[in-house]
């Protein structure tokens, strides 16, 4: 008999835990949908996104033999530090050169300044000679018509008058010669001046090669563009760099961003300044905050090299992405650890 009490009792307690177990598991399911819910009515989520920064690629301005390289491979170096030396005896030997002709063109306006001051002291003797040439063909002038006056009653022989018409002829023909050799004088002094000009301009060119000269030697400098770590190093010493071939880059230590790529049914809550909590899968248990900085003008697949042309015909609706640029907020210890590339996810707070 108590077999068959106890074989009794086992349905009627089954039958009263299954609901006391669907019903926390509704509770439970319940609580969760209305904690999701409350969650994403203000978060916007995504985990497509990567810490992005400033990469600088240092590239050589000018051709050389590499001298000397005062860095290694993932090294931190600061804004102007001398990395790289190029020989530099080429262009040392170019500035000399530039240097000398600058010297020989210096004297050259010495010259021509002395030419300008010969010009003028001869211009100045061909106006005092017109000014004595107008005096005496005034006075041969004056000679001239008394004698005129005179021959007529006989007073002076025609020889005499004849000799102060001859006088006055020569002394017009002075004038006229005179007034021609000042215009010489002054077209000499004009041509002297415009000399000087062209030699100073002359001076002015070599200063431009002694300076273009500066420049490249300059160059066989290279220094970093920025502080950060130097990484991708392509030089040895001894080799051979042409102008324009990229040697090693520098990743900025200030750039550091996250871009978070949204679909466009997110946009609608995102705005500038909205508080974002950042998780980078390299460091999961740090809590890091950042900030919504600006939006693209595009969606990635406008920027992609192939666009797609919805155009075609083959128009298959594709939910899009928008870049979303996001500032980090972190202490110097968590930026250090950062690398541009990392995978992050992001969720941006929002309010209505």
């Amino acid at each position: 008999m108590a077999k068959g009490t106890e074989q009794e009792n086992t349905p009627k307690k089954s039958s009263k835990v299954m609901p006391i177990i669907l019903g926390l598991l509704l509770i439970a399911g319940l609580g969760f949908g209305i904690k999701e819910y409350i969650y994403y009515s203000k978060h916007e989520d995504t985990d497509d996104a990567q810490i992005d920064g400033d990469i600088s690629p240092v590239v050589a301005r000018v051709g050389g033999y590499v001298d000397t390289i005062m860095f290694e491979e993932n090294q931190h170096v600061t804004q102007g530090q001398l990395l790289v030396k190029l020989d530099d005896r080429d262009y040392k030997v170019k500035l000399e050169q530039a240097l000398s002709t600058q010297k020989l063109a210096g004297a050259s306006v010495g010259v021509s300044e002395s030419q300008i001051y010969a010009t003028e002291a001869n211009s100045a003797t061909a106006k005092a000679n017109v000014e004595n040439a107008q005096i005496k063909l005034a006075q041969a002038q004056r000679d001239y018509d008394r004698y005129a006056n005179l021959v007529k009653d006989g007073s002076v022989t025609k020889q005499a008058f004849e000799q102060a018409q001859v006088t006055r002829d020569a002394a017009q023909a002075a004038l006229h010669a005179a007034q021609e050799q000042y215009k010489a004088a002054q077209e000499q002094v004009t041509g002297t001046k415009n000399q000087l000009n062209v030699t100073n301009s002359g001076v002015t060119q070599k200063q431009g090669d002694i300076d273009f000269a500066k420049l490249q030697l300059s160059y066989t400098n290279i220094v970093a563009p920025s502080s950060g770590i130097a990484s991708k190093k392509n030089v040895q010493i001894g080799q051979l760099v042409q102008a324009g071939q990229t040697l090693f880059s520098v990743v900025d230590d200030n750039s550091l961003f996250i871009t978070a790529n949204f679909k466009e049914t997110q946009m609608d809550h995102l705005r500038s300044g909205e508080k974002v909590d950042i998780v980078v899968d390299a460091f999961p248990d740090t809590k890091i905050e950042g900030t919504v900085y600006n939006f693209a003008p595009a969606t990635g697949a406008k920027f992609s090299l192939l666009p797609p042309d919805n155009a075609t015909g083959n128009f298959v609706k594709v939910v899009q992405r928008v870049p979303v640029k996001i500032k980090i907020n972190a202490p110097k210890e968590i930026m250090d650890k950062l690398r541009p590339g990392m995978s992050v996810a992001v969720s941006v707070i929002y309010k209505d």
